[in-house]
């Protein structure tokens, strides 16, 4: 296990109707003007809107709304946010939906504290200082935002995906209400479970030895995402799936399971720029592409494979080599994905395989021009995965 630091400050106020305390989180925050920025018309179609502004009405804060947060959200909604937080002296950002709203609102958050160009810090020529008040109401379990030190956003002018990891991004609070998420559409719960996983694949494939109990944590939230999805789609899901799927998006992402270990990444970094492209819901993108960044990372250490498949994915335990086992897991995960209707290759998802080259050179790399660290991934370590990708079914890992 390799030494490390770890810091949470976010506060999380669970279960269900805490929403109507955000008044008072506000308040103790010392808050006084605060931009509620959220994405489409569920928020306010669901009256979570209303009750949100009840409440800081109640606790005597000033507010103003800024909607329009879109998937995979994009710089001119941060500018605007930025400028209005400017012109209105705000001190709190409120964000309030899936993860596009609050990494939208921690870009705001961040931008409006800096007197350059926010998109700095996503192009590291700037490391942010400081931030205003921030605070998160999850409504989608998927990215983990609500705890995490990372956001992502789009440059439209190039449509360039970049993401920002900081301290700063951690919010003062969220607030997770698991009934937020019963009227969800059974893509959205898809492509969440798809997000949540990944989060946990990139730091699962390491190379560091020593992280028996990490390797655990891991394969815990992986099979509560593998169990409770499925039931999740069915007509009544119960508050208690709602309740085990949404703490496993926070704690898929809130570093806890990256603890004394190198985490990869590569795989994100290769979706983002899919996104970036075609505009498909990032979930999505990352079932489209892992079955065939799996296949071809595999000769790498197939006993981390096997032990994914048996002890994250239901894989019945057996005298069998690791590299059964693991082509077995790999099936069942993409099982999994059709199971949730999502795309397991890139042509299901859309993409014209005249576009791989230029996916591929957009790819965000390491300083030594590698993608990720469990298998560094040079140039055409990169398209070739994409190419595998294009048309990857199971028939393609043989026996």
């Amino acid at each position: 296990m390799n030494n490390f630091d770890y810091y949470s400050p976010t506060r999380f106020i669970f279960g269900p109707d805490r929403e109507n305390e955000v008044g008072s989180l506000c308040r103790d925050l010392a808050a006084s003007k605060v931009l509620i920025h959220y994405g489409g018309g569920s928020v306010v179609r669901s009256g979570l809107l209303e009750r949100v502004e009840a409440s800081l009405s109640e606790a005597g804060i000033a507010h103003l709304a800024l909607g329009g947060a879109v998937p995979n959200p994009r710089d001119e909604l941060v500018y605007q946010g930025i400028e209005l937080c400017r012109r209105e002296n705000v001190d709190f950002v409120l964000g309030i939906g899936g993860g596009s709203a609050v990494d939208s609102a921690k870009a705001i958050a961040i931008g409006a504290c800096y007197d350059g160009d926010f998109w700095d810090f996503y192009s590291n020529r700037a490391k942010p200082e400081r931030r205003l008040g921030l605070g998160t109401i999850v409504t989608l379990p998927a990215s983990g935002t609500e705890g995490s030190n990372s956001s992502v956003i789009t440059r439209t002018a190039d449509w360039l995906k970049r993401g920002l990891r900081s301290d700063l991004n951690r919010p003062d609070f969220s607030i997770l209400n698991p009934d937020l998420t019963a009227s969800l559409p059974a893509w959205q719960i898809a492509c969440g479970a798809a997000d949540i996983l990944s989060h946990v694949f990139e730091r699962y494939f390491t190379n560091t030895p020593g992280v028996l109990l990490t390797d655990n944590l891991c394969e815990a939230v992986i099979a509560t995402v593998i169990e409770t999805a499925p039931r999740l789609l069915a007509d009544a899901p119960s508050r208690d799936d709602q309740s085990n799927l949404i703490w496993s998006s926070t704690l898929a992402h809130i570093g806890l399971l990256g603890n004394g270990r190198q985490e990869d990444w590569s795989v994100h970094a290769l979706e983002h720029e899919l996104s970036a492209l075609y505009d498909v819901a990032h979930g999505a993108g990352l079932a489209a592409l892992y079955p065939a960044w799996m296949q071809y990372t595999l000769p790498h250490d197939p006993a981390r494979f096997a032990r994914l498949a048996v002890r994250g994915l239901g894989v019945a335990p057996k005298r069998a080599p690791d590299l059964e086992l693991a082509r077995e897991g790999i099936r069942r995960l993409a099982s999994f994905y059709r199971q949730l209707a999502l795309p397991v290759n890139l042509r299901e998802l859309g993409v014209d395989e005249a576009d791989l080259p230029r996916l591929a050179a957009k790819v965000k790399r390491n300083p030594d021009g590698s993608c990720g660290f469990f298998l560094p991934l040079q140039d055409k370590d990169i398209l070739a995965i994409y190419q595998l990708a294009m048309d990857w079914q199971p028939e393609m890992l043989g026996e």
